[in-house]
């Protein structure tokens, strides 16, 4: 059996121990959406539109990622819907930046690699370096927009009578102190990720102008940056919708 088949069987073991039915929902998400990305690389590579596929899947890898992590319907519909909205935001935000940046397609460093490859393979870098963006924002956006309403919830099932104002003010307080795991999550992942090519150029005494002006340290640092917009911005959104909910109930309460 190779290495990755046991690391595969020791996770589903694990999650069986640690999760019980609720692991088995999780490996059961994690397989859906590989089979989702697998789908997207499919349908890019038969040249569909790369927006409409990107946004298509990316809707369904947030709602595995919600709806199969907990069973109140009010916290996983709350967090789906602040997800989606940052999704929105964070697309419109990706295609002005990935323009400007200029960061698609190889680079310098992968020449030796490519050399005696057709590179004329029919696709726009562009598109890809969207892609990659969005797909990268979408577990961190899901991991905070869960965290947040699932807080928010089980403070209002302890205080129902809490007012509007008050539930906002303490989603703040709750999104304000996953923050600091939630980017430092982000930041070493990223940083692990590419610790080898860091390695590359120290040992290679690329100036620092080289080093900015590298193509996958640029297109690595954009990544990131987005994904923790996309943190942040989960948070207000999340409260706001999670708030507002409360809002309606408690009209329909008193009529």
């Amino acid at each position: 059996m190779s290495t990755f088949l046991w690391l595969l069987l020791i996770l589903f073991v694990l999650l069986l121990a640690v999760a019980g039915k609720q692991g088995m929902r999780a490996f059961f998400g994690l397989a859906i959406n590989l089979a989702a990305i697998f789908l997207l690389i499919i349908l890019i590579n038969w040249e569909f539109n790369v927006y409409l596929v990107t946004i298509l899947i990316s809707f369904v890898i947030l709602a595995v990622s919600i709806y199969l992590s907990a069973d109140n319907p009010k916290v996983t519909n709350h967090a789906f819907a602040s997800s989606l909205i940052v999704l929105a935001i964070i697309a419109l935000l990706i295609i002005p930046i990935n323009g400007i940046a200029n960061v698609q397609g190889f680079s310098t460093e992968s020449s030796e690699e490519l050399e005696g490859l057709l590179l004329a393979v029919g696709l726009n870098f562009s598109n890809i370096a969207f892609i990659v963006t969005v797909i990268a924002s979408l577990g961190a956006i899901a991991e905070a927009s869960m965290a947040i309403s699932a807080d928010l919830n089980e403070l209002i099932k302890s205080t129902p009578e809490i007012s509007t104002a008050s539930l906002y003010k303490q989603g703040i307080i709750i999104g304000s102190q996953i923050i600091g795991t939630a980017l430092n999550t982000l930041f070493f992942g990223v940083l692990g990720e590419n610790l080898s090519l860091a390695i590359f150029y120290i040992r290679l005494h690329y100036s620092f102008a080289q080093l900015i002006n590298g193509k996958l340290v640029v297109a690595a640092i954009l990544d990131l940056l987005i994904a923790m917009i996309g943190v942040l911005l989960t948070i207000p959104v999340t409260t706001l919708i999670v708030s507002r909910s409360h809002a309606k109930e408690h009209k329909i309460q008193d009529n």
